[in-house]
This record gives structure tokens, sequence and C-alpha cells, in this order.
């Protein structure tokens, strides 16, 4: 039988109704009670627009408060949230508003014009939504843990986007290993720059809600914003990636954090070993952690007493989550296996990468890594050829489909070049079908089909890729041509 609770945002605003829920830049902040009120009023002007139970509404957003207030009404209506990268092309975006069966999408309303090139029978802005009229339905007053709340697209091996459902249940048990990990005080603030149409920034407002927790929400990163609300906000918790710690640290030069500073939970790839000794000196705890949009965040974390002491590891899974390394002894390399309530059952309208991908309750993540003898994870290939820039998750395989479209070029290989600012960044080495190719032409084919991010920031034309005797693609020694 399903477990059903109480509707969380409901149970926080009756137990802590004028606990700040959201803090913003400029001092306001929403309480419980008040989100719980906005939402609830969202959700009927949904309703009038035809959205019920099971519909599934595309949400394309930044960071903004208003996102969250609709993604809480969508809760109460019992719909499931589409979240749409803002980065992505068109053709990207409407690929997976095909897939997903969105037919309405809604929007921040200065990407009014972005939205409306994509295929959906309805959209509308924010604003749009709150002038409709209220439709007095029944709200839902409770939450089967069962039941999918989410969806977000993560890009295959393959290239192709896949569409992972989280439940419920899936958010609510990455909330509790969360807390177990980290614990709980009074004084907490977690602060939100992660883009929260990513598992990881979505994660910490329904932390939020289930903890009692004031977020202080930001629209953008910017290190001085960060580093005061930090001395001055009373911001104890942070989710970052590693560019953003690198100007953290540039900005705070010698001055020291605050002492009520708890956590700097990092993401999006291993830290560098000379970002984490910088880090320790001082006195800065960033926990290191692993996960992935399957895991509904991290699902394993280092904490800082152990950063020095066990280079390279992404720590140990969290309560009450299982990681085991397919097939391997202690200190073997394999590939990375997950386990928990946190991870999700499977991706929507793909049996094949379900079938892939899950064996027993255990999701193959595809990275590759070892446990040592202590039971902490290591991971050595980030999901083998997966680049990660700024945070972001880029597939060397979707930049190969896009420019392999260009007629002339006959082959191409992409990998990561390390970057100083973004830690990777994209290249691609192609050979063409003839010598009158212009790297400006592909450039400007390619922005045509990929996010900004996704462009190769340096091509390079050779006459032959390094490939094995299957005449497999060797991307890890695409590095070695530049030699």
């Amino acid at each position: 039988m399903a477990e059903v609770i109480p509707h969380w945002l409901t149970k926080q605003a009756f137990l802590s109704p004028n606990q700040p829920a959201m803090e913003l830049v400029d001092g306001t902040t929403i309480s419980f009670s008040e989100l719980m009120n906005k939402s609830q009023s969202f959700a009927k002007q949904l309703a009038s627009l035809g959205v019920n139970k099971g519909s599934h509404i595309g949400i394309l957003s930044n960071n903004h408060p208003t996102m969250i207030v609709a993604v809480h009404a969508l809760s109460y209506l019992g719909a499931v949230a589409v979240l749409l990268n803002t980065r992505l092309t068109a053709e990207e975006l409407n690929y997976q508003v095909k897939d997903a069966d969105v037919h309405t999408v809604i929007t921040q309303d200065n990407l009014i014009d972005q939205a409306k090139e994509l295929k959906v029978d309805l959209v509308n802005s924010f604003s749009q939504v709150e002038s409709k009229p209220q439709l007095e339905i029944e709200l839902l007053t409770e939450i089967n843990l069962d039941d999918p709340f989410t969806i977000i697209y993560t890009s295959g091996t393959t290239g192709f986007p896949k569409g992972v459902i989280h439940s419920y249940g899936n958010h609510w048990w990455s909330a509790v290993g969360s807390a177990l990990n980290l614990g709980l005080t009074e004084s907490d603030k977690w602060l939100a720059v992660l883009p929260f149409f990513h598992v990881g920034g979505l994660s910490i407002f329904l932390k939020s809600v289930i903890y009692g927790m004031p977020v202080y929400l930001l629209e953008r990163f910017d290190e001085q914003v960060v580093l005061n609300a930090i001395q001055n906000r009373g911001v104890t918790i942070a989710s970052v990636v590693t560019v953003m710690v690198q100007r953290i640290l540039e900005l705070l030069k010698d001055n020291q954090f605050p002492s009520h500073f708890r956590c700097m939970l990092l993401g999006g790839g291993p830290a560098p070993v000379p970002l984490l000794e910088k880090a320790k000196e001082k006195s800065i705890p960033v926990f290191q952690s692993f996960g992935m949009t399957e895991t509904s965040s991290q699902v394993v974390t280092l904490s800082p007493r152990d950063a020095l002491e066990k280079i390279g590891s992404a720590g140990k899974a969290l309560f009450p989550a299982q990681i085991q390394i397919k097939d391997c002894e202690p200190e073997e390399i394999g590939e990375i296996l997950v386990k928990g309530p946190m991870v999700t059952k499977g991706y929507y309208n793909n049996q094949e990468a379900n079938q892939n991908s899950f064996n027993d309750g255990w999701l193959s993540t595809g990275d590759l890594g070892y446990v040592d003898d202590e039971g902490f994870l290591f991971v050595v290939d980030r999901r083998k050829d997966l680049i990660i820039s700024g945070g972001e998750n880029i597939y060397p395989s979707e930049i190969e489909s896009v420019l392999l479209a260009f007629d002339g070029i006959k082959e191409v290989g992409v990998t990561g070049k390390p970057d100083d600012h973004w830690g990777q960044v994209p290249i691609a080495f192609i050979v063409p079908n003839n010598n009158t190719i212009s790297k400006e032409e592909i450039l400007n084919f390619a922005q045509q089909k990929l996010a900004k991010y996704k462009l190769p920031k340096e091509i390079h034309i050779i006459n032959s890729l390094p490939r094995n005797a299957s005449n497999k693609l060797l991307r890890n020694k695409l590095l070695d041509l530049l030699r």
C-alpha cells in the first residue's frame, strides 16, 4: 500500500506559518503561509486553464520565486512539472516537450518569446496565469509518495535526452538523507543559486518545506552577492559548483567565513586538490558530493574532515542510499551502481533505457569508480566521456551528432579540455570532406542546434581521428592530437 503524508507545504504552513520560506536579495521575505496561499491561488488559476491531475506541464523559467510557486501549485493539482532548461535551443526543447507529452507550458514573463517557439497547445506567462480567474476546486490535502511529481531531462551517453521521473517519495528521501548527513539547526538558511530547473537547485526548495527552513534565493550567480549573503545575511549552507567556489575564494582573499557558516555543498564533478587545500586553509567546510538527476540530488558525500585525507573521493553513500561497484572486488575499478528510495524508478516513455539501466532496484550510473577498504567512493571517469563545464553536463556524442549534419564534415570527435574557469570546455576535432571547410560556418551552423554552453570552444581540422581495431572513436586520445 502506498504511503500517504499530509501535503508538505500545507503542513509546514500550519507548523510554522510566519517562518520565512524564501528571502530575496532586496530583503523581501515570503512566509510559509504566504507561499501556501500564493501556490493554492496559482493552482486554481491553472485549473481554469484545464490543468488537472496527471497533466504534464512544462515550466520554462530561470531562477525566480514564481517558478517555485508554480511547482508547488502543480502539486496541489496532482499535475507533473516538466522542468525545461532555459539555455537549450528551441529544437532541443521541442524534443523534450514532445517526448514528455507536454501540452501546456508556463513561463517566466521575459521568456515568453522563447516559449512561443515550442510546439505545444498553450503557452502562458506567469503573469498571464495570475490574471486568470480561480476555479473553485478541491485541492489535494495529501501527497502519495509513489505519485510522479517532476520530470527533468538528462542526456544519455547516446546523446538523446531522457526524462527522469521523480516521485514525491524520491524528493522526500533525498531531503531526509541530506538532513541525516548535514544535520539541521534552528538557524539554518540555505542559499540557492544553482539553476532551479536542475534537480540540485529544485531540491533546495523541497528541503525547505520539509525542514521548515528559509531559502536565500538568487536569480543569478554573483560572487559578491553570495559572499555578502554568507557574511551578513545568515546563510549557513550553500549549494555550489567548482567555478563558484574558485570565484568566492578569490574575492574572499585573506578574510575568513563567519563561524555560523556550516557547509558548502559541492557538486558538478570532483574538486581540484589545490582548491580543497585553499578552502581548508580558510576553514571553509567544503562537502564534495556525487549525484545525478536520477538520484534526486547528491547520493554520496565527502565530509570536510576527510577531504584532504581522501583526495579525489566523492565520499560515502548517504543514509539510506547504497552503492556498489558492479562485479568487482574492493579497490577494483568498475561501473558504479546506486540504490535507494531517492533513486528514480525510471525514465518517461523510454522502455529501452529502463531495461538497460535498472536491475533489481540498482541503477547503472554509467560512471566508473572504486570503493576503498573504508567504504569511500572514488569516481575514476564521470560517465566516461561526460564533459562537466561550470556544473553543466555536456555529452560529446550530442555535439558530434549535430556537427555531422553539416555538409562538408566527414568525421568528428569531441572531448573536454581542461579550463581554469569552467573546469572543462568542449572542443571538436573535424575530418573534412574537402579543404574549403570554414570554422566560422561550422560554428554558425552549430549555434542553431546547440545551447551556447555546448558549442565547441575550439575547432581543429585534422586528417584522421584516433580509432581502435573495431573502428571505435577513442575520445581519450583526442587531446593527444594537440601535443
